[in-house]
């Protein structure tokens, strides 16, 4: 019970990742918020956790818009009276080579991937400094380190995502507030499902195709990523901030 007595945001916890950071902090003692702009998605999730005994809450949340962000916040606060940790899990998914991608995709995926995170922290900062302090983790990728063939404006946000953690934690760190992130590599999630669709492969196939780029031969899992999360959302990570934790089988370890 590593987050007993805590309350967490999670954004885009309706699915994939951001699902199973819910579940497992909820597992671990901690209040949910599950923020998400699907809300069937959303709520389905804090049924789930409510019927193993949790305490989760419902916001639909566009992470884009700073008061819908807020709300999100806010709606946590008025079920749990505070906020102790916030992931910033939500993104959109645009990939393209630059000559392909328009202005509205720039306009989208920086203002889900990029803005939409510095939304949700600014939104939080006033309950943090209340509480004290507090941890946030961001979702990054292998994809804000690495140059991936038509991945342009994703790996673009994904990038700004990794720098927008580092300075945070250099402006929050007097504050007591922790700022890391996560960058996980090919994990079997929905949107690796809609891209293998999008590629016109079959789903057992290119699931082991994506395997071999990484030592261990297989991708990763959506509870393998939930689980480096929060550790950097807990106690246990307490002398550490402005860090990324990858997690991709060693796909990029060299």
């Amino acid at each position: 019970m590593r987050l007993e007595g805590k309350s967490a945001i999670v954004t885009g916890a309706g699915n994939g990742i951001g699902r199973a950071i819910a579940i497992l902090f909820a597992e671990e003692g901690a209040r949910v918020l599950v923020a998400d702009i699907e809300d069937d998605a959303g709520s389905a999730v804090v049924d789930e956790i409510k019927q193993s005994g949790g305490e989760a809450v419902f916001q639909h949340t566009d992470i884009s818009d700073e008061s819908s962000a807020g709300s999100a916040v806010q709606a946590a606060v008025d079920a749990f009276g505070t906020v102790n940790i916030l992931v910033n899990n939500a993104a959109v998914f645009v990939f393209g080579k630059v000559e392909d991608v328009t202005r509205d995709d720039w306009d989208r995926v920086f203002g889900v991937n990029v803005i939409g995170p510095a939304n949700c922290v600014k939104a939080v900062l006033p309950v943090l400094r209340e509480n004290g302090g507090g941890a946030i983790v961001n979702l990054a990728s292998v994809s804000s380190f690495i140059a991936q063939p038509s991945f342009i404006p994703y790996n673009s946000s994904k990038g700004a995502v990794l720098q927008l953690t580092r300075c945070l934690a250099m402006d929050l760190a007097p504050d007591n507030i922790r700022v890391n992130a996560v960058c996980p590599g090919t994990i079997y999630t929905r949107a690796t499902s809609v891209h293998i669709d999008s590629l016109g492969l079959d789903h057992e196939e290119a699931l082991v195709a994506f395997g071999q780029d990484a030592p261990m031969k297989r991708v990763g899992q959506p509870r393998e990523v939930a689980n480096g999360v929060l550790f950097l959302a807990s106690d246990d990570a307490s002398f550490i901030t402005g860090e990324h934790l990858v997690i991709d089988g060693g796909a990029t370890i060299d």
